[in-house]
């Protein structure tokens, strides 16, 4: 590396650094000594640096969502997964203590609304996920209408205990962009292989689901196999239906749907009681963001990646890391 490109990266580190600071102040509310504590920088140097993200137009209306995409981290993981862009969520300084999940949940999903809005296009129709991920993310999003542009709801509808009902989340995403919402009137999980494909020959429900098949963005996000994961909160699928999956190779669930290391489909059960995108519905998408948070999902993020389901990637520092390390 010449000393032009060692003094861009640095800025562009920079750069990121501001643009994460800019939104743990103004958009989730923190005071500037809880900045400095978790930076690890004094209070007066967080106040001389908002002061330059205003001097430098970081902050606007919105955070410039490529500037988060510019530090080095983000664009090593770009480089070396072969992805269009990666936005790190820099929820802490280098060194601090690792946050509570609900925090780094929360600057992932401000970061994921900021490159979204750089992503977005006129005349796009976007498919939108659900969960607890996909909700944070319609939340955080700002308004601010991109011309012509539909959004459509990925997952029949679902209610979690964790989460709003699917449709509520695509419902969200188009009311921030001013899109036109085309939600898909079927539940996400039904009782039977029968029921389900009987559903999915009435034929708005087919014309719904056809139209999931010629997106032009794809915002997700990806679950892991634990006992834990959303899919089993939300009964969509069972223990015993849990294990068979991980049995038959199962490392990550995007929309409903468990793919293997490869981030291939596996069409074990609850396959074929779902209404939803499959994973071929996905990955014919130009533009793909996945979002993620939590190291938990490792496996399943790279699975994503090495599938094909990802174009543009949002993560913590901690997961980009550990992408990084591999």
């Amino acid at each position: 590396m010449n000393k032009s490109q060692k003094l861009s990266a640095g800025r562009n580190d920079k750069d990121a650094v501001l643009s994460n600071i800019a939104l743990l102040y103004y958009g989730e509310g923190l005071t500037q000594n809880e900045i400095a504590k978790r930076y690890k920088l004094s209070r007066a140097t967080i106040v001389n640096m908002l002061r330059e993200c205003r001097e430098r137009g970081v902050v606007e209306i919105r955070v410039d969502g490529q500037l988060l995409a510019a530090s080095s981290l983000g664009r090593d993981l770009a480089e070396r997964y072969g992805l269009q862009d990666v936005y790190v969520a820099l929820d802490r300084g280098e060194g601090a203590e690792a946050t509570p999940r609900r925090d780094q949940l929360a600057q992932v999903s401000r970061v994921a609304a900021m490159a979204i809005l750089d992503i977005v296009e006129p005349g796009d129709q976007i498919g939108v996920a659900w969960g607890e991920t996909i909700a944070a993310v319609a939340k955080a999003m700002p308004r601010n209408p991109v011309p012509d542009t539909q959004v459509c709801q990925l997952i029949g509808s679902q209610e979690s205990a964790r989460v709003p009902a699917s449709e509520i989340c695509a419902i969200e995403v188009a009311n921030k962009l001013g899109a036109q919402c085309h939600t898909l009137h079927a539940p996400g999980i039904v009782s039977s292989a029968g029921l389900a494909s009987a559903l999915r020959s009435e034929p708005t429900i087919q014309s719904q689901l056809a139209r999931l098949s010629d997106l032009d963005m794809t915002i997700a996000s990806i679950g892991h196999v634990g006992d834990d994961t959303h899919m089993a909160a939300a009964d969509i699928a069972s223990v015993q239906e849990l294990d068979q999956a991980r049995h038959q190779g199962a490392t990550g669930i995007i929309c409903c749907r468990y793919i293997d290391g490869n981030g291939e489909e596996i069409r074990t059960a609850p396959y074929d009681r779902v209404i939803a995108a499959s994973v071929a519905d996905i990955k014919a998408a130009p533009k793909k963001l996945l979002v993620v948070c939590g190291r938990d999902r490792l496996a399943a993020t790279r699975a994503a990646i090495k599938g094909g389901l990802v174009t543009h990637l949002v993560l913590d520092r901690e997961l980009a890391e550990a992408l990084m390390a591999e």
